[in-house]
């Protein structure tokens, strides 16, 4: 707009975007921005196209890292670690996939927090140790279930104990003795 007045001498909507068949009075000045008949760049806004396959793990794995962290969190706390067990699809008896069973002996949770750093020093000469800052410094929790075979005691993780077959209904079995 120049002096109050629209520079175009036609009248018609003046849209953002627009392309008609006329040249524009340029009045020793650039129009600022995209429009005024110029190439815009390009804009993505919406999410990109996802494929349309599923996830193919079974719902049973989907994120069991969560659910690994949460069994860790509460299973210490439980009133009720039997129910607590049978609500995570942990069996009492378990049947690998050669048939074997495992009969659940103990749960074993421990937690773990890194609070310094060792580093070889170049050479090979020694290592370097530092304590480590508190935003660097890492909390970990290790989960084991362990299972008798008949012949020892096999310690599991949580997702190889849940993919178990559950025989707990079975809990006879036999010790054959070693020699």
């Amino acid at each position: 707009m120049h002096g109050g007045q629209h520079h175009h001498d036609d009248a018609h909507s003046h849209h953002r975007d627009h392309d008609h068949g006329h040249d524009h009075h340029h009045h020793g000045h650039q129009h600022a921005g995209p429009g005024h008949n110029r190439q815009r760049g390009t804009v993505q806004w919406q999410v990109p196209h996802r494929p349309e396959s599923k996830d193919p793990s079974p719902p049973r794995e989907r994120d069991l890292d969560l659910v690994e962290a949460s069994f860790v969190e509460n299973f210490t706390r439980a009133s009720d670690p039997t129910s607590f067990l049978r609500l995570a699809g942990i069996p009492f008896v378990g049947v690998d996939a050669f048939g074997k069973a495992l009969h659940l002996l103990r749960v074993e949770t421990a937690e773990r927090t890194d609070v310094g750093a060792v580093v070889p020093l170049l050479g090979g000469g020694g290592v370097r140790y530092d304590v480590l800052p508190a935003r660097m410094t890492s909390r970990r929790h290790d989960l084991s279930f362990l299972y008798h075979d008949g012949q020892a005691v096999v310690r599991l993780t949580f997702a190889e104990a849940r993919s178990l077959r559950d025989g707990t209904d079975a809990s006879h079995f036999d010790i054959t003795p070693t020699e």
